[in-house]
């Protein structure tokens, strides 16, 4: 018997233990069925074969094929037909004929959905006309109480093992689905939030201070003459400069502030919670950490920053407003000169300037 898993040779492990302890207790469920019907010896070597050779056997089948989920998806359907052999075996004994059908389709809807599903009840169909035409056909529905005292295990471990099977995929799913939503939210370069991500973070923070009247400040950032760099040193050192500026942002904000990549040369921050004068000093401490880096391969290349910030004002009629006045701080530093930190005070289009040390 198989449980849920996903493809690969992971897959092959995690269902020879599910198998492996899944045929041993339907084993127990179908000799307790088999015993008063007094079958010939080689029906008990067929039965312990099927119970504690054959989960063997179809691991290694499977480890070494080129496609261990089809292998696997084969081995499964041998499942079946093993258990409906086994249910005209046992001459369809009605509680030990229905665990074993359940625990199989079980299985086999966990592996496949409804088609595999109905694929394997075909297999379980096959398996008890086969069994027919060897054994004389017969219908005892009745079970005794020693062969429902045989199915409890079955019953009982079985299912929770599937269970937590489950969960145990359930929660691989939900970190890969994480992993994913970080991934789309990150910026390949830089490792920092993409374009798209800091500006939902953006209408987060505008609505936050929007409701509670609490300072925010964003800042926008340019490297200066990039496409002179670009143009002089190659795009590798380009490169190594944008990494750099990434590295600066991550290892001198706070744990609270949102550093991304704009787009090209340009970053971008969210300070939550930052008066406009407290962000000019960090932003401009942040300037200088940058403008001291020197490059092994170009040790003279110089490279500053131009930075534009805007503090949140009620007066702002949304994010892209507040985002405005940010980008035209920073067309201010540029304007003025580059390498300084330029903002705008209380939504009026006010330049302050902090000259570079």
């Amino acid at each position: 018997m198989l449980a849920p898993g996903g493809k690969g040779p992971s897959l092959t492990k995690r269902l020879f233990t599910s198998r492996a302890l899944g045929s041993v207790l339907g084993f127990i469920c179908i000799a307790g069925a088999i015993y008063p019907l007094h079958k010939p010896l080689w029906v008990w070597a067929l039965m312990v074969f099927n119970g504690f050779v054959w989960p063997l056997t179809a691991y290694y089948w499977a480890r070494f094929s080129q496609v261990p989920f089809r292998t696997e998806q084969r081995n499964l359907l041998l499942d079946s037909f093993f258990g409906g052999f086994w249910v005209g075996a046992i001459q369809f004994n009605l509680l030990p004929s229905l665990t074993s059908i359940s625990m199989m389709s079980m299985n086999n809807m966990a592996i496949g959905g409804p088609r595999f599903l109905l694929t394997g009840l075909l297999a379980q169909a096959s398996g008890a006309v086969f069994s027919m035409l060897i054994f004389s056909p017969g219908f005892s529905p009745e079970s005794t109480l020693m062969q429902i005292y045989a199915c409890v295990p079955l019953l009982a471990i079985y299912p929770a093992m599937i269970g937590w099977i489950a969960y145990q995929q359930t929660h691989l799913l939900r970190g890969h689905r994480r992993e994913l939503l970080a991934l789309s939210q990150t910026d390949s370069l830089s490792g920092l939030l993409n374009h798209g991500a800091w500006k939902d973070y953006l209408n987060i923070e505008f609505q936050r201070c929007k409701l509670s009247s609490q300072h925010g400040t964003i800042a926008l950032i340019d490297i200066d003459y990039f496409k002179v760099i670009n143009d002089t040193y190659g795009h590798v050192v380009g490169d190594n400069v944008l990494r750099q500026l990434s590295r600066v942002l991550s290892e001198n904000l706070r744990d609270v502030d949102l550093p991304g990549r704009y787009g090209g040369d340009e970053f971008c921050v969210i300070l939550p919670n930052t008066p406009l004068a407290t962000a000019a000093d960090i932003m401009d401490r942040l300037r200088d950490t940058f403008s001291a880096i020197r490059y092994e391969r170009e040790p003279m290349m110089n490279v500053s920053l131009s930075i534009g910030l805007a503090a949140y004002h009620p007066s702002h009629a949304d994010a892209i407003s507040w985002l405005n006045d940010a980008d035209k701080a920073l067309y201010g530093a540029k304007s003025t000169g580059r390498n300084r930190v330029s903002c705008l005070v209380e939504g009026e289009f006010q330049q302050v300037v902090r000259d570079p040390a």
